[in-house]
């Protein structure tokens, strides 16, 4: 795992790379965000790829704990990738929902995520 910082102004951005799934479950999330909070970041983005497909299955309720998470310690969570394969509507209306707050956001690009992170 790789971390690329981003800085906009007063702004640190954690980007977090890896060549495998980073979050398999709660407990990995937990472990993010406290591991990047610690090292002073605030808003931390995140690619889909790698994250366990769980994740977007609401049902499992692994992105609700995490999220939750995420919320509470006022870390901004931007997670970038191609959300189109997932067709539940729950999934989407969720995504949709997330998009209208400020902690956690869906982007499809990189250029999108810094941009809603950073604001």
């Amino acid at each position: 795992m790789n971390i690329i910082t981003h800085q906009i102004n007063d702004t640190k951005i954690a980007e977090v790379l890896s060549e495998e799934v980073i979050i398999n479950n709660t407990e990995d999330g937990l472990d993010l965000l406290g591991n990047l909070y610690y090292q002073g970041f605030d808003r931390i983005i995140v690619h889909q790829k790698d994250i366990n497909a769980n994740f977007f299955d609401l049902k499992t309720g692994i992105a609700g704990e995490i999220l939750q998470k995420f919320s509470t310690y006022r870390v901004r969570l931007t997670i970038v990738g191609d959300f189109s394969p997932y067709t539940s509507k729950s999934l989407k209306d969720f995504i949709f929902e997330s998009n209208k707050g400020n902690h956690v956001n869906f982007a499809s690009s990189l250029e999108n995520a810094i941009k809603n992170t950073s604001r």
